[in-house]
């Protein structure tokens, strides 16, 4: 009875312990990711996260609005190039992705008429097994 208990306690504080690192991890990598956010672009104060393994895909669905350049900034791991991003309309048609720019660690759109989109994100496997995604998002002043 009490090794079960034991047990019990001891899975949970590893999983509390575990999810604080991926949490800490996330914030370090975001603190990194923000350099991408110059002083022209303001942040729309959102951090999109998701903790990835292997060819896990994250998504984030968002609103653009017309009249407005937004940049987007992808990181992973400590080094940029790791986040493979790609932008979709609703009706999931590639609008974007920076897969084809070398995994570009940031991008600039301007958006001619207000845009329901869907972000996908994803680890470059040449690059990272697993690891935090975060987007960034900020818009032009």
């Amino acid at each position: 009875m009490k090794k079960n208990i034991l047990l019990k306690a001891l899975t949970l504080i590893l999983g509390i312990s575990a999810y604080t690192t991926s949490y800490a991890q996330c914030d370090t990598i975001a603190s990194l990711c923000d350099k991408h956010i110059t002083s022209e672009y303001i942040s729309d104060g959102q951090n999109y996260r998701s903790l990835l393994l292997d060819d896990e895909i994250a998504e984030f669905n968002m609103t653009l609005y017309g009249g407005n350049t937004y940049r987007f900034a992808g990181c992973s791991g400590l080094a940029d190039g790791n986040l493979i991003f790609s932008v979709y309309d609703k009706e999931r048609n590639l609008l974007f992705t920076n897969e084809e720019y070398s995994n570009a660690p940031y991008w600039d759109f301007k958006i001619t008429n207000t845009l329901d989109c869907i972000i996908e994100a994803n680890l470059d496997p040449n690059s990272l097994a697993s690891g935090c995604a975060v987007l960034l998002v900020g818009f032009k002043q």
